[in-house]
C-alpha cells in the first residue's frame, strides 16, 4: 500500500508548470506559522469556465490557500496568480477580477436583500440606473427578486446564502472564490446552490473554486486537488481519482489484532492490506469471491466484512496512508489563520 506522499513530486508532478490558459495559476506555493508549516510546495491551475474543489479535513491547508488567493494573506513563498494577476503584488487588481463569499456570513440581516446588494455595489464604485440595473439582474438569477424589498434576517438559510453568492457576482468577476459556502445548509439548499454553481459555469462562464470537507460536494466539481496537511496529494477529475483504485474496497473489521490479522491475509493470499484503527482495508479485483475465501481461511476472526465501489475517501486513504477524518479534529490552521490575520499585510 502507497506510503504517505510527503512531496509533490511523488503524488501530482502534472501540477508543476501552469498552462498558459489557466484562470489561477497556484505555482510551488509556502506558507508556514511559526514553526508550523500550512502549505508545503502547493502547485495547480484552474481552468477557464471550471468548478474547482480544494478537498481536505481540517488543517489540511485548504483555509490558508483560499486566504491568499482571495488577498488576504501573502505566501512565505511561492506565486498565486488570478487572470494574470499576482495576488501578493496587484491585490487591487486581483480583487477587481474576483467575487468571494467567505464561510462566515456577511450578509446583514436588518438590511433588505435590495438594501445588502445596494451596499455592496457602492464598494465597487457603482452608482445610480446601472447598479439598479445590475441589483435587478442578480436578485432575478439568485431566484430572490419577488423578495428584494424583505429583510434578509426573514430569509432560510439557503435564501440568505444566494444573497451571499449575488453580492459576490455583482461587480461582474470572471473568477468566483467560495470557502465551505453549504456550511448550516439542509440537504436540499446544498443541493440548489451546487446546481446554481454549474449553471454560473455553463451559462456565464465564471470559473469557480470551491473549498470542501465533504465528499459528496467533492464529486459534482470538475476537477480536484486534495489536500493534507499542507500537501497537494491528488490532482484531477474524480473519475480520474477513483480509477487508481485496483479493484472493490474490501473493509474487515477484526475480532482481535487488526494488525495482526492483516499480515496474516497478506502472506496467505498474496495482496496488500492497510490497517485503519481494527479494520483492515483491500482493494480486489473479485472481491465477492476474496470475501468468502478469507472468512473460511479465518473463521471466528472477522466481525464483519463490506464490498464497496471506489470513492473519494479510498483515494485520499490510498495517496495519505490514514482516513480523512480522524479521532483529532484539528482546527489550528482555522485558528492559527484567524490570528495572522490580525497582522498587517507585508
Amino acid at each position: 500500500m502507497a506510503a504517505r506522499v510527503s512531496a509533490l513530486d511523488d503524488a501530482v508532478p502534472q501540477a508543476a508548470q501552469p498552462t498558459a490558459a489557466a484562470v489561477i495559476s497556484v505555482q510551488n506555493l509556502i506558507h508556514r506559522y511559526e514553526s508550523r508549516t500550512a502549505l508545503n510546495g502547493v502547485s495547480f491551475d484552474v481552468r477557464p469556465s471550471e468548478l474547482f474543489g480544494l478537498l481536505g479535513p481540517n488543517g489540511s491547508g485548504k483555509t490558508t490557500l483560499f486566504r491568499i488567493l482571495s488577498t488576504l494573506m501573502v505566501p512565505s513563498a511561492g506565486r498565486a496568480s488570478i487572470m494574470g494577476c499576482d495576488a501578493a503584488q496587484q491585490p487591487a487588481r486581483v480583487r477587481r477580477q474576483i467575487g468571494v463569499v467567505f464561510q462566515a456570513q456577511s450578509v446583514d440581516l436588518k438590511l433588505t436583500a435590495y438594501e445588502n446588494l445596494w451596499h455592496q455595489g457602492h464598494l465597487y464604485g457603482l452608482r445610480g440606473a446601472s447598479l439598479k440595473k445590475r441589483i435587478q439582474e442578480i436578485l432575478s438569477r439568485v431566484g430572490l427578486l419577488d423578495r428584494a424589498k424583505e429583510l434578509v434576517e426573514t430569509f432560510s438559510g439557503g435564501m440568505q446564502r444566494r444573497i451571499e453568492l449575488g453580492k459576490g457576482l455583482l461587480h461582474h468577476p470572471g473568477v468566483l472564490l467560495l470557502d465551505e459556502p453549504t456550511t448550516g445548509l439542509d440537504p436540499g439548499a446544498r443541493r440548489d446552490l451546487w446546481q446554481y454553481l454549474a449553471m454560473l459555469r455553463d451559462e456565464e462562464h465564471v470559473s469557480v473554486l470551491v473549498t470542501t470537507h465533504l465528499m459528496e460536494e467533492a464529486e459534482r466539481c470538475d476537477r480536484l486537488a486534495i489536500m493534507n496537511e499542507g500537501n497537494l496529494v491528488a490532482l484531477g477529475t474524480p473519475t480520474e481519482l477513483k480509477s487508481e483504485i485496483g479493484g472493490d474496497v474490501v473493509t474487515l473489521d477484526a475480532t482481535h489484532d487488526a494488525a495482526v490479522l492483516a499480515e496474516r491475509i497478506k502472506a496467505r493470499f498474496h495482496v496488500d492490506t492497510t490497517v485503519l484503527e481494527n479494520q483492515i482495508r483491500i482493494e480486489r479485483q473479485g472481491a465477492h469471491r476474496f470475501v468468502t475465501e478469507v472468512v473460511e481461511a479465518f473463521p471466528g476472526e472477522i466481525e464483519a466484512v463490506s464490498v464497496s465501489k471506489p470513492a473519494l475517501e479510498d483515494v485520499f486513504i490510498r495517496r495519505t496512508g490514514h482516513k480523512f477524518w480522524s479521532e483529532k479534529d484539528n482546527n489550528e490552521e482555522e485558528s492559527v489563520s484567524a490570528a495572522h490575520l490580525k497582522t498587517p499585510r507585508r
